[in-house]
């Protein structure tokens, strides 16, 4: 039997260029050989494939948080929540990455909404995820049968393979962010989904205001003993924003009292840990808040990887790369890999400039490929 054989993706030209060899019959020859077998030179792709620093496809971008609401609240108007859609969760797109749903190309971010008395339904996938809540209350995350409630300022850490739902116990509808690692998940197709129960008990349906992770693993520099020794994410499902913002404070305090502090003058900045280790919550994201006083401005810093920041409140100016914005309450951006970042304070802002960060830098620290730099790049 005959197998026609598929026709070749790989497209090679014979160019004068530096570092190319001379364009000639032959050399098309050998390129027409090099398609037919699916070969690609080394030398024809190097610059791409190996740059002197890195050139992230993902662009800067900024999404306006008026906006997402807007178009989130529309959606939860028409766009049912259950089964097929699974979750009303509205992905960024970064307009370097050709329309995927990708805020970056390890990381994905979606602004979720929830109307009054709905229910997410559970399921679970090994792509590891979180919620950030910037405004509203009353909806209640159900991670393996705990309620979790979910708060403005609160941040939510969920590792990959756990059962969760949500619950809208509240009169009106709510909307958070959520993270994930799914380009990463996609691009090294390690995917694994589940789906779950349509509805939760009645149990689950409760509203405590705090979790069992939390009365188990929410105090601090304490850990139960009962419990087994150092998960690779965090056991803690709740971090608050109470404690988040007492220890940003708490920064900026002991800088005026002449004490070192801060990561640069007026510049706070937190990182959420596992309490059973001290690492990254999660073994793919990296979490942080900063907190940024009136009138001041961050050091320039850039790192490999990605991040994807949401203000949390207060405004200002970003600059990323050749970008400038200035930003308000909930407005999301994207950091590529390498491309520097600064944030500045407004004077005149009503409160400190607080941003909520999340990155990849676990990933390329696991992979040694992770390095930075802080001041102007030279």
């Amino acid at each position: 039997m005959t197998v026609e054989a598929m026709p070749s993706p790989v497209r090679l030209k014979a160019v004068a260029a530096k570092g190319q060899p001379d364009p000639s019959p032959a050399l098309e020859q050998l390129y027409r050989g090099f398609e037919s077998e699916l070969l690609v030179p080394l030398w024809t792709e190097i610059g791409d494939l190996m740059p002197q620093s890195p050139r992230s496809k993902a662009m800067p971008h900024l999404w306006r948080w008026d906006r997402l609401v807007e178009l989130a609240s529309e959606a939860g108007r028409i766009v049912p929540v259950g089964r097929g859609g699974e979750r009303r969760a509205i992905a960024l797109a970064n307009p370097g990455l050709g329309g995927r749903p990708f805020a970056t190309p390890t990381l994905w971010a979606a602004i979720q909404y929830l109307m009054p008395g709905e229910n997410a339904p559970e399921h679970r996938h090994t792509q590891h995820a979180f919620r950030f809540v910037v405004e509203g209350e009353g909806v209640w995350t159900v991670v393996n049968g705990d309620p979790v409630r979910m708060s403005r300022g609160d941040f939510l850490p969920q590792a990959g393979w756990n059962w969760h739902a949500h619950h809208n116990a509240a009169s009106a509808p709510m909307a958070w962010i959520d993270g994930l690692d799914i380009p990463f998940s996609y691009y090294t197709e390690s995917q694994f989904f589940e789906f779950g129960r349509e509805r939760v008990g009645t149990v689950e349906m409760t509203t405590p205001e705090f979790s069992r992770s939390e009365r188990l693993w929410g105090h601090p520099g304490l850990r139960p003993l009962s419990q087994p020794d150092a998960p690779s994410a965090t056991p803690l499902l709740a971090y608050r924003w109470v404690d988040t913002d007492r220890a940003l404070a708490d920064q900026l305090a002991l800088e005026e009292e002449g004490h070192a502090a801060t990561l640069s003058p007026g510049h706070a900045a937190v990182r959420f840990t596992n309490p059973s280790n001290g690492r990254d919550v999660l073994p793919t994201m990296r979490t942080e808040m900063h907190r940024v006083r009136k009138g001041a401005s961050t050091l320039t810093h850039r790192e490999v990887g990605s991040s994807v920041y949401q203000v949390f409140e207060g405004t200002g100016s970003v600059t990323v790369g050749d970008k400038q914005w200035s930003v308000r309450r909930g407005d999301m951006f994207v950091v590529p890999s390498w491309a520097p970042f600064t944030a500045r304070c407004d004077a005149a802002s009503e409160s400190t400039l607080d941003l909520f960060r999340f990155s990849d830098s676990p990933i390329f620290e696991a992979l040694h490929g992770h390095r930075s730099q802080v001041g102007d790049p030279a």
